[in-house]
């Protein structure tokens, strides 16, 4: 893809990093998305807390290694958007419930525009966060969801961009 001149005030899209494969979808979606605009990308990855939360110096390296762990996926994903858009993304690493924390995002920075999230290809339904998200706040969200169904291929997601 060519260089787009850099703008402004961007409008960024938010994606949700998680260990799914249909992740990938969200990512490639919203990052061609945002190069046609002349947007941007923040990633967001939150670490669920620990279940065991029994002693303070295993619940803290628990959570050292979440979070390294957490950076090592964002840097590799950076370094994919960038080299195929020009687009270097934000990152954001959170800890907390994964809801309350994307929409603690959105309330915070004001120039994401767009939540980009992908559904599960399998029979079980779209996922957990596109439910809570779409079907329990639909109209109350601040902002537009961009469901993207997890099993397209590359090409069709670049073709929907």
């Amino acid at each position: 893809m060519p260089e787009k001149a850099p703008t402004g005030v961007r409008n960024k899209f938010l994606v949700v990093v998680d260990e799914t494969p249909e992740c990938k979808s969200a990512i490639r979606f919203a990052s061609r998305r945002a190069w046609h605009v002349g947007g941007g990308v923040i990633l967001l990855y939150v670490i669920e807390p620990p279940e065991f939360q029994h002693w303070m110096g295993v619940e803290q390296a628990m959570r050292d290694e979440a979070r390294e762990a957490a950076e090592e996926i964002l840097q590799a994903l950076a370094e994919e958007i960038q080299r195929e858009t020009t687009i270097v993304p934000e990152f954001v690493i959170r800890e907390g419930s994964t809801k309350e924390q994307v929409l603690a995002l959105i309330e915070e920075d004001t120039d994401i525009r767009v939540l980009v999230l992908a559904a599960s290809p399998d029979s079980g339904g779209p996922g957990p966060l596109i439910k809570s998200l779409v079907f329990e706040m639909s109209g109350t969200f601040a902002i537009p969801i961009t469901v993207v169904p997890g099993n397209l291929t590359a090409r069709q997601l670049d073709a929907v961009t």
